[in-house]
């Protein structure tokens, strides 16, 4: 298999990428196709459709190691489950798969057709694969047992940007920012007070500490 697209999303790294699509609704993204696939003939129906499936590369795992048991953040990071019952990106083959909305299709432009899509929960460059279409009647199961994740994570932290700081975000990017922030992007094994995090998002690096439950964003640099 080769990519047919690449993704581009605000994330230059994996940290501060949701843990699942879906999470931070306000993550907007688009998806450009290799030269020989920008053909708007293979998006024709697609804005019929609410939601796709994208089929993507785990990129920065490729040729790295698997293990049959992971430790899922969901669980803290100190619970093993088996690999096949998690979305660890270290797999024997490192496939991804994400649902995510369908928010415009451009059919011409200088990059040929873009697909504009929200929710993605992946970095930015990450190879595409495949797109298919969500189909309700045979995707949706409301009666699936989702096991040790069961339930939608609600967002945990509240966000307090100051105004010095909230003015170097640009206005169409500071709710997905919040929701990534309020998501708690730390790994589960870190939950230091004082340490002062970082992460690129939209061509900013954000730095912030957790203190009892609110995520003080301490600087933003371009």
């Amino acid at each position: 298999m080769k990519p047919i697209a690449h993704i581009h999303t605000d994330f230059t790294s994996k940290f501060g990428v949701p843990r699942q699509a879906g999470l931070v609704k306000d993550l907007q993204a688009a998806i450009l196709f290799e030269p020989e696939y920008r053909n708007p003939e293979a998006l024709r129906g697609l804005d019929g459709f609410s939601h796709l499936w994208l089929i993507w590369e785990f990129s920065q795992c490729v040729g790295k190691p698997w293990s049959p048991t992971v430790r899922p953040p969901r669980l803290g990071g100190n619970t093993r489950m088996g690999v096949f019952a998690t979305r660890s990106p270290f797999r024997p083959n490192p496939i991804g798969l994400s649902c995510v909305e369908l928010v415009r299709v451009e059919e011409h432009t200088p990059q040929g057709p873009v697909i504009h899509v929200a929710g993605a929960d992946l970095m930015d460059g990450t190879p595409i694969y495949d797109i298919k279409p969500y189909i309700p009647y045979a995707d949706c199961r409301p009666q699936a047992v989702g096991g040790f994740a069961q339930a939608a994570p609600e967002p945990v932290l509240e966000v307090d940007i100051p105004s010095h700081l909230l003015c170097l975000v640009p206005e169409e990017k500071l709710a997905a920012l919040t929701g990534v922030l309020a998501q708690d992007p730390r790994p589960p094994y870190q939950r230091d007070s004082q340490r002062v995090y970082g992460f690129g998002f939209g061509g900013l690096e954000v730095h912030f500490q957790v203190v009892d439950g609110v995520v003080r964003v301490v600087d933003i640099q371009e």
